[in-house]
């Protein structure tokens, strides 16, 4: 497919449109090809954090909800890095024609350079808003106009279910907190006696 070409699945609501990202969420950058790899580094750097807070968690016996929220979040992160990591040098530029696999002449962009390719359009609502309204009246809108990925979506539910659930998932570690401090208060009670 070429940048901007969309295939209807469902009528009206749901299309596979192929744009590219080059940057953060809903196309924003910052600072050029430095920013693209300093972007990359600080999401491969989050994922390694992540990873190890994830393992600590299920060691200290988090409850499964939460474990799979981080999980999806993880999953997310990651498949936007090897997106970027990689597709810049497999594939050609596909502004004008469809994109090539392994060119002749390369690909891109170099490694952590290229771009995350984003495909599900799901533009539920359209129609123009009141003239009253300030500023925009009668401009057209779209409601769910952003146009995302897999890795996007489950960043994005990952989220949502850990926002939800954020008091049942993290009480266990209060309840961590309090039993760490009974033990060390019986320890140092254990340890005066002794002294005595």
């Amino acid at each position: 497919m070429l940048i901007g070409e969309r295939v209807l699945v469902f009528p009206h609501w749901f299309y596979i449109h192929f744009t590219e990202n080059p940057g953060m969420a809903f196309g924003m950058e910052f600072g050029g090809e430095w920013g693209k790899l300093a972007l990359s580094l600080f999401r491969i750097f989050a994922v390694i954090v992540m990873s190890w807070y994830l393992l600590f968690l299920r060691k200290k016996g988090a409850s499964v909800g939460l474990l799979v929220s981080l999980t999806l979040i993880i999953a997310g992160a990651l498949g936007n890095i090897i997106d970027s990591a990689f597709y810049g040098l497999l594939f050609s530029n596909s502004y004008h024609s469809v994109a090539e696999f392994l060119p002749q002449s390369g690909g891109y962009a170099g490694f952590l350079h290229g771009h995350v390719v984003d495909m599900f359009y799901f533009p539920l609502i359209e129609g123009f808003y009141p003239e009253w309204f300030p500023g925009i009246g009668g401009q057209r809108f779209i409601f769910f106009s952003p146009i995302f990925n897999l890795a996007d979506s489950y960043i994005t539910v990952g989220v949502i279910i850990v926002l939800i659930f954020q008091k049942p998932f993290f009480g266990f570690m209060q309840e961590l907190e309090k039993k760490d401090s009974v033990g060390t208060q019986d320890t140092q009670i254990q340890s005066n006696n002794s002294a005595i």
